[in-house]
């Protein structure tokens, strides 16, 4: 086990160039809700055909129709944006997703069925669904908007020569389409030549960008710097949990390791103890440090666990305390207030079982000396 000195812990932690990870943000729809006033104020000033067609015909709430209405004074083609959207829906669009799709650019009502078609089979013709494409789509609106011949069908046929084959493209698409918004030349390819460099082999590394697809959109340079921490650190280089450490690094706000980092330390544990929970569960110092302060307080103050025990399964941090944490220890608290077990499982044992499982062992053998009145509610609704 590394020893870590606590300044050099810390300097391990801070980011010299912190990157903050932007997750792809979208416009509610709740945003743009309007007084009915308000919404019969903006039709006639704007384009009322098109706020009868999206109402009316496809049934979009008025304050998205008035958006969309305000952006297209001039639209003079209806009928075109009226075939448009039922192409769609016979796509397998809902109507939440047009939605997005129109309050994003609402110039997309005036885009060829033809031109959209074609779009749509590179993806059919990859395996993705209507509703997987659909939904992709919707997700990340600007994939409408990129050119089929310049950016699509070049950056897939990138991912194919990547990842091998058709299936594994769609595979990483479905859950990851921001791949085809990126320049994958300046970002995707370095950042695997960067794990390569590394002695890494192929076959990790794309395990690696299906398990952390983020990662390999990053500045090369934050993979860098986030790569050669994780070394630091000592984790095994084709381990899960150095992709994962490798996340962590690079998604880190200025100042929030150090924050965490405290805490822990405020809370009775050493840099030893932080240096090995961070190597087995890395990804939960990505939470925050009233989370993480939280959690530990309550396993603590059950008087049955300590600190080695949160050190020796930390990833038991990162559970949600109303839904698994306080509902898990209630029915311990029974159990042993009635005799029923005499020491309580490890903490690790506890936390991490699945709900059935947690169910299955610690609630169902004892449902009638526990009594409905104590069994949680979720669990009571497993049982039925």
């Amino acid at each position: 086990m590394i020893s870590i000195a606590r300044n050099s812990l810390s300097s391990l932690f801070l980011s010299p160039n912190p990157f903050i990870c932007k997750s792809s943000v979208y416009l509610s729809l709740s945003v743009y809700s309007f007084s009915t006033s308000r919404v019969k104020e903006l039709i006639p000033s704007h384009c009322p055909e098109i706020y009868d067609v999206l109402v009316h015909n496809h049934g979009f709430s008025p304050g998205s129709a008035s958006l969309a209405a305000s952006h297209l004074p001039k639209f003079r083609n209806p009928k075109r944006a009226d075939s448009f959207l039922s192409f769609l829906k016979e796509n397998s669009f809902t109507i939440a997703q047009l939605e997005k799709l129109v309050i994003y650019k609402p110039r997309i009502l005036g885009f060829t069925i033809e031109g959209i078609r074609l779009k749509l089979k590179v993806f059919q013709d990859l395996g993705l669904s209507s509703e997987e494409i659909a939904k992709m789509v919707s997700s990340n609106q600007m994939i409408l908007h990129l050119s089929r011949s310049n950016n699509i069908i070049p950056s897939l046929s990138l991912l194919k020569g990547l990842l091998g084959s058709n299936h594994e493209v769609a595979r990483l698409l479905r859950n990851s389409s921001w791949f085809l918004t990126a320049d994958l030349e300046k970002v995707l390819m370095p950042n695997v030549e960067t794990l390569k460099s590394c002695g890494i082999p192929m076959v990790r590394i794309l395990q690696f960008l299906h398990a952390r697809p983020r990662c390999f959109l990053l500045k090369p340079y934050i993979m860098r710097k986030s790569v050669d921490r994780a070394i630091e650190m000592g984790f095994s280089l084709t381990s899960v949990n150095f992709i994962n450490a490798v996340s962590v690094f690079s998604c880190a706000k200025e100042g929030i390791w150090e924050v965490n980092l405290q805490a822990l330390r405020d809370l009775g544990f050493s840099d030893n103890d932080i240096s090995t929970m961070f190597r087995k569960a890395p990804s939960v110092f990505s939470l925050s440090a009233k989370r993480i302060k939280n959690v530990i307080e309550l396993v603590l103050a059950t008087g049955k666990y300590n600190i080695s025990d949160i050190v020796a399964s930390p990833v038991s941090l990162g559970y949600s305390i109303e839904k698994r944490l306080e509902p898990r220890l209630q029915i311990l608290r029974v159990l042993e207030s009635r005799d029923l077990i005499k020491k309580w499982p490890a903490l690790g044992t506890v936390l991490v079982y699945t709900d059935g499982k947690f169910v299955d062992r610690f609630v169902r053998p004892y449902y009638n000396e526990i009594g409905k009145e104590y069994i949680p509610k979720i669990y009571i609704e497993m049982m039925l």
